[in-house]
C-alpha cells in the first residue's frame, strides 16, 4: 500500500507499508539523499512476518520538502506517521541520518518502540562546517557533482554496484532529490548531536556497522554501544549503504536482534 499522510506541521509524507495488519511493525528511515525503495530487499524479507512501514523522509522521494527542519522534527515526522495509521508500537531501523533519527526516538519517543537500530550511523555524524558547505553548494550548483562520486562513499570496491539493479535505482534516487529538500537534511545533520544523551538511552539498542564505511566509521558505532544501556553491535563487510550491500545478512542481523524484543 502506497500513501500519503499529513504531518503536526501540515505536510505530507510518503509511505509504503508491506504486510499484514496484525502483525507486529517495523518502520524503515532511508539515508540522506535516497527513498524508501532503497529498502526493498528488507520490505520482501520481512512482509510475511511484520508489517513493514517505510517513508521518504521529508525532502526525499515523494514527500514534501520543509524548510527549518531539526533533528527532532525528523523524529516527530516518525511519530505522525505511527499516528496516522493507528501504530501504537514499532520496532525502528533507520540507516545514517535514518540511524541518528533512530537514536532520537529511542532517546524523546522510547515509549513507542520496543526496539531501536541504528545502522551506518553516529551520535554526530560528520562536521557543522562541511554540512553547511555542502548544503550551500547543493543549492547553487545541484546535485550533479555528488551523484558522481557517491558510489565511494555508498559501497565499497569489492560490491559491483554497477551491475546491482537496487544500488543503480539508489544512485539515481540521489540524482532526482530534490536540491533544497538535500540542503535542508544536511543544515538538519550539521546540528544534530545527541552523543552527551546516550547514557539516557535505555531500549534495546542494535548498532549495525560497515567495516569498510568511510562515512560513519566502526569507532562511531562502538561508541554508541559504550554508551547505552542495552546496546549490542554487528559489523558487516561493507561500505555505507551496508543493507544494500550484504542485504542478506544484514536482514538476519535485523530479525535475530527483533525477535529478541518483542
Amino acid at each position: 500500500m502506497n500513501n500519503i499522510i499529513t504531518n503536526r506541521q501540515g505536510k505530507t509524507l510518503s509511505i509504503q507499508v508491506d504486510g499484514s495488519e496484525n502483525l507486529p511493525v517495523i518502520i524503515l528511515s532511508n539515508s540522506l539523499g535516497t527513498d524508501k525503495g532503497m529498502w526493498d530487499p528488507q520490505a520482501a524479507y520481512f512482509k510475511d512476518k511484520y508489517k513493514v512501514v517505510r517513508y521518504d523522509t521529508r525532502g526525499h522521494g515523494k514527500s514534501d520538502v520543509i524548510d527549518d527542519t531539526t533533528l527532532a522534527n525528523l523524529g516527530e515526522d516518525v511519530i505522525d506517521i505511527m499516528d496516522a495509521l493507528n501504530i501504537e508500537k514499532a520496532h525502528f531501523c533507520g540507516i545514517s541520518m535514518g540511524g541518528i533519527t533512530a537514536l532520537w526516538l529511542g532517546l524523546n519517543a522510547a515509549h513507542r518502540f520496543n526496539s531501536i537500530t541504528v545502522a551506518n550511523s553516529a551520535a554526530k555524524i560528520g562536521q557543522v562546517d562541511a554540512w553547511i558547505s555542502r548544503a550551500d553548494a547543493v543549492e547553487q550548483n545541484g546535485l550533479a557533482d555528488l551523484v558522481k562520486t557517491t558510489h565511494s562513499r555508498w559501497f565499497s570496491d569489492k560490491f559491483d554496484y554497477q551491475h546491482n539493479a537496487l544500488a543503480q535505482q539508489t544512485i539515481q534516487s540521489l540524482a532526482t532529490t530534490k536540491a533544497k529538500g538535500y540542503a535542508n537534511a544536511c543544515r538538519a545533520l550539521a546540528y544534530a548531536d545527541v552523543r552527551h544523551e546516550l547514557p539516557q538511552l535505555k531500549i534495546p539498542t542494535l548498532i549495525i556497522c560497515g567495516s569498510k564505511d568511510p562515512v560513519t566509521t566502526v569507532e562511531d558505532g562502538e561508541l554508541i554501544k559504550e554508551h547505552v544501556l542495552k546496546g549490542e553491535i554487528a559489523i558487516l563487510a561493507a561500505s555505507h549503504l551496508s543493507n544494500i550491500e550484504c542485504p542478506d545478512e544484514f536482514s538476519q542481523v535485523l530479525e535475530r536482534f527483533i525477535e529478541k524484543n518483542q
